[in-house]
């Protein structure tokens, strides 16, 4: 059974619940191990505000990358079909011979760090001509000054917002825009059971 996607608790936990929505994304309710869910939880939230409070600037590059490699073993370990990959820097953006939209096309789903008032991660869960579909866990239910930013209510396991392409591409630090290159990050994850390989996604290579 697939479930709803979450919205973050507090204005600081976007990283585990997009971490933890991929999963849900790409598994039945009934494969997930309560293992994973809570080395998410622990392995993130790692940074520290000015106060010295513990979590309060959310979750680091260098956790999110961990956790990536650790989904690959933890997959191997357990004998879930789950995979991993950490993308960083001028490899993460979006377009035609992009790896983010390449995983989109391969039933894959990407975690990503981009602007929404400040640093913030999404989950990517699709992407049609020239159209990204993103859940993002910062819950809001009003529309967008950007008439073109679709907020969606009636597909809580897949998507609450369509956004074009062009919006993710920007290095400033506008509305969904990936930022500058310096500070892009995004984790590919794959269900291996039902992962579009290269032999069957030929059209799409050409």
């Amino acid at each position: 059974m697939k479930i709803p996607l979450h919205y973050q608790m507090s204005e600081y936990d976007c990283g585990p619940t997009a971490m933890l929505n991929g999963i849900s994304f790409l598994f039945e309710r009934e494969d997930i191990f309560p293992e994973l869910i809570r080395n998410i939880m622990l392995y993130s939230l790692d940074c520290y505000g000015a106060e010295g409070t513990p979590g309060k600037s959310g979750t680091s590059r260098a956790a999110m990358m961990f956790l990536s490699n650790w989904l690959n073993g933890f997959g191997e370990i357990r004998r879930l079909p789950l995979a991993s990959r950490y993308l960083s820097g001028r490899s993460v953006c979006l377009g035609s011979e992009s790896l983010v939209n390449d995983a989109l096309h391969r039933k894959g789903a990407a975690v990503v760090r981009l602007f929404y008032d400040e640093p913030h991660y999404v989950l990517l869960t699709g992407e049609r001509d020239g159209l990204v579909y993103m859940f993002d866990p910062y819950y809001r239910d009003c529309a967008f000054a950007q008439k073109d930013i679709q907020v969606i209510l009636d597909r809580p396991a897949e998507y609450n917002r369509i956004v074009p392409e062009r919006y993710f591409n920007r290095e400033d630090q506008s509305i969904y825009a990936l930022g500058p290159f310096k500070g892009r990050e995004a984790v590919l994850l794959f269900n291996e059971d039902i992962k579009i390989t290269e032999e069957n996604s030929i059209e799409y290579f050409i």
